[in-house]
């Protein structure tokens, strides 16, 4: 390869990718160009600048969707998701790192399997176990579900973080009369802060965008809608409100966007850091 050769390909690669930005971003942008034009006009042009911006999609939406209350309902849910992936995740994790058998391998594999099994395959069966359990037609039981879905992920970066907090810090605590629940809730769960950052903020986008799960258990039921059934309601068999779906996105979208800007730095740190050390 020439020095010319050499010069231009940093331009060649920053033009790519310039391009592959571009591309990602031209649904998002045309997501909100077009949720402040009316019905009409997104029919006559989708690309076209609205004539006239309103606020008017906006406010049916918040109206029909009962925005208050399906945004409680998605926020309980996320946060009794995300808790308790958070806590089980974390003392299933520490306790893996920690004990070592012949089992040990084999037991940590089975708990992380299902990472690699799609969803799909196993809603119908999910959804009949849910049902003698009565945990459908309930956000607490939503929010219990998803612990089963979650676990394994938060539990295998976990795992691997533990492993780099030296054994001679619990001993100590231990010798001081410190109690194996307050060893890891005071001394040891903080030390996980970063991989508990990322567990936290994956898991709550994961949960706050969610589709099919609440549809499954929660299915038609008004009192417990999440946000996403109620932005489904505008969707119907011969006619799509597109200016509302798109308006309903953003106001979907902006929580879950505001909880990643202000966690952002911790995400990536925090997955290699639980996937890369030990």
């Amino acid at each position: 390869m020439t020095v010319k050769q050499e010069q231009a390909l940093p331009k060649i690669l920053f033009v790519l990718l310039i391009i592959t930005v571009a591309i990602y971003i031209l649904p998002l942008a045309l997501l909100v160009l077009n949720a402040f034009k009316s019905y009409d006009e997104i029919m006559k042009n989708v690309l076209a600048l609205p004539k006239k911006f309103t606020l008017h999609n906006f406010t049916v939406v918040f109206s029909d969707m009962n925005y208050p209350k399906t945004f409680f309902n998605t926020f309980v849910v996320t946060l009794i998701g995300t808790c308790g992936i958070v806590l089980f995740g974390s003392m299933a994790g520490y306790k893996m790192s920690r004990v070592k058998t012949r089992y040990s391998k084999f037991s940590f594999l089975y708990c992380i399997t299902p990472m690699m099994v799609p969803f799909q395959s196993f809603m119908i069966t999910l959804v009949v176990i849910a049902r003698r359990m009565h945990l459908t037609n309930s956000i607490v039981g939503l929010g219990v579900i998803y612990w089963g879905l979650g676990i394994p992920m938060a539990l295998f970066l976990y795992q691997g973080f533990a492993k780099t907090i030296p054994y001679e810090l619990e001993e100590s605590a231990l010798m001081d009369g410190c109690s194996q629940v307050r060893l890891f809730l005071q001394i040891l769960f903080p030390l996980l802060r970063s991989v508990t950052a990322s567990v936290i903020v994956v898991n709550a986008m994961w949960i706050w965008n969610d589709f099919l799960l609440p549809l499954l258990i929660i299915g038609g039921s008004k009192e417990h809608k999440t946000l996403q059934l109620a932005a489904y309601s505008f969707m119907g068999q011969y006619k799509s409100e597109w200016q509302n779906i798109m308006a309903a996105a953003i106001l979907i979208i902006v929580p879950a966007l505001v909880i990643y800007l202000i966690f952002q730095k911790n995400i990536i740190k925090g997955l290699v850091a639980g996937a890369v050390k030990g």
